[in-house]
């Protein structure tokens, strides 16, 4: 009975995953797009990685005000 509890527990994160995968992609695609070398690439690839962190502070910052 376990078993199948976790199973259904895992299958649940899978849109929040994907919505990640697409949100990853987008961003490494802008951030790539704005780079002016190759380290500026690598630099933007990191950032794609992060971008949920920039996204909440960003949504704080305004929320703040």
């Amino acid at each position: 009975m376990d078993e199948c509890k976790s199973k259904k527990e895992m299958t649940g994160n899978a849109p929040a995953g994907a919505v990640y995968g697409l949100g990853f992609i987008g961003a490494a695609v802008f951030f790539i797009m704005q780079a002016t070398g190759f380290w500026m690439g690598v630099l933007g690839v990191l950032k794609a990685i992060v971008w949920p962190a920039f996204l909440v502070f960003e949504a704080f910052k305004f929320l703040a005000q």
